[in-house]
């Protein structure tokens, strides 16, 4: 004779395990946290330090960041690693406009995840 787990049981189990699937997709990404300049901020030039937080550890030496001037030119800038979740960079000699700051990043998982940061120099 087999013995079937009841109803609601089978319910729970089958939520429990589409819930825990769920939020391993959530986490596959890095995700920005916290970054200077804010975004949508007015700073103050020609010397922006850049400073980008993110949830996950990531892979400095294969992430990338860009800023893109008001005149639509692009620099990559050489960005480095002081803790496992934060890039930082310096861009130096803005002038006033709206700039931004694209990110591309390897986060722990293997997985890329990008995203901007649009400024503006005053």
């Amino acid at each position: 004779m087999s013995r079937a787990l009841p109803r609601p049981s089978v319910s729970i189990l089958l939520s429990l395990l589409l819930l825990g699937g769920l939020s391993n997709l959530a986490w596959a990404h890095a995700i920005l946290m916290e970054s200077t300049p804010k975004i949508y901020a007015t700073v103050t030039g020609p010397d922006v330090p850049i400073h980008l937080r993110f949830n996950v550890r990531i892979d400095g030496s294969r992430s990338r960041v860009e800023l893109t001037a008001p005149d639509g030119s692009a620099t990559t800038l050489s960005a480095r690693q002081d803790a496992p979740n934060i890039l930082e960079c310096n861009a130096t000699g803005l002038k006033p406009g709206a700039y931004k700051l694209k990110w591309n990043v390897l986060a722990s998982d293997g997985h890329m995840s990008k995203g901007e940061v649009p400024f503006t120099v005053k």
